[in-house]
């Protein structure tokens, strides 16, 4: 059945440490038309690929991946909280179809999401609960992690699966390019941040307020040049783009999970829901991007970028 992709790129800073307004325009364009290319397709299902920031998912139980037939979003960073319009029957069967391809899934009637997820349905969509949406978790900061190959054949399942549902399925990830945000580490992390990890809570808000705070002003440091994390890779982002682009995926496999931070930063590997989601379209056959839009923003702390793109 007829299948879409829209991936982009997510940042909590926008909006709260933004570049040049002429950058912001831009950025708000490519959304722009990207709404307009889902509005044009009129799915009637979203099947998202998106990482969690240690506020659903914790080492107490850390999948490589996750399908959800329930989810609520933790309405971090000012994003929608409440429940997800989840269709669960869509779920399960993408589960099934996963399991039987030989692709290891957790499966969660209670998952919990972050801005990861709800940004990107915000963006996209006007609304966490404005389409039935299957959410799947892909772990991209939690290490040890696994070969970037099973990302492509996860991919790969879900787009089978997708074809089964006789649905309008309009596939999103959400996620990347290069960066390397102050997110915590589990073996370098202090005791009580790394017993946060491993068990995860609520914040209070005056804690989640702090947390923020530092992010927000790793940003503004990033931009002025004078932070320690790693910097932007825009060779690294084009070249991860033109791969996507040729349709020729299995390239992606020779790439370690090294090769990611040493070139791109450890959140880089966000760009496992990117891989996913075009992987799924992949399963239809060749296909071609219809638009793409790139762009280096150290104030957002990302290579940013937006793609869309459909059965050829």
């Amino acid at each position: 059945m007829p299948v879409a992709l829209c991936t982009m790129s997510h940042s909590p800073l926008m909006g709260r440490n933004d570049p040049d307004a002429a950058i912001v325009a831009e950025v708000d364009a490519a959304f722009a038309d990207a709404r307009t290319f889902i509005a044009d397709f009129a799915p009637d299902l979203v099947v998202i690929f998106a990482p969690d920031h240690y506020n659903g998912v914790f080492y107490d139980l850390l999948p490589p991946f996750c399908i959800g037939a329930a989810a609520q979003s933790v309405g971090d960073w000012g994003t929608q909280a409440g429940p997800l319009d989840v269709d669960r029957d869509a779920a399960y069967q993408i589960a099934r179809t996963v399991l039987a391809a030989g692709v290891d899934t957790a499966f969660s009637e209670r998952m919990h999401v972050d801005h990861g997820f709800a940004q990107a349905l915000e963006l996209l969509t006007g609304s966490i609960t404005a389409l039935p949406t299957v959410p799947i978790f892909i772990n991209s900061v939690g290490e040890p992690l696994g070969p970037v190959s099973r990302i492509r054949l996860l991919g790969n399942a879900v787009g089978q699966a997708a074809t089964a549902l006789d649905r309008r399925v309009l596939l999103v990830g959400s996620g990347g390019l290069s960066h390397d945000p102050p997110v915590p580490r589990l073996d370098t992390a202090p005791p009580q941040v790394r017993e946060t990890l491993i068990a995860g809570r609520d914040p209070s808000p005056e804690q989640r307020a702090g947390r923020e705070q530092r992010v927000i002003d790793a940003g503004r440091d990033f931009a002025a040049g004078v932070a320690t994390i790693q910097p932007l890779n825009p060779d690294w982002d084009r070249n991860l783009l033109a791969v996507l682009a040729s349709g020729d995926l299995d390239q992606i496999d020779s790439w370690t999970t090294d090769w990611f931070v040493e070139q791109a930063g450890h959140s880089s590997h966000e760009v496992r829901t990117w891989i996913a989601a075009y992987a799924a379209l992949a399963a239809h056959g060749p296909y071609r991007v219809r638009s793409s839009y790139y762009r280096p923003i150290p104030e957002w702390i990302a290579g940013f970028a937006v793609t869309t793109a459909l059965p050829a």
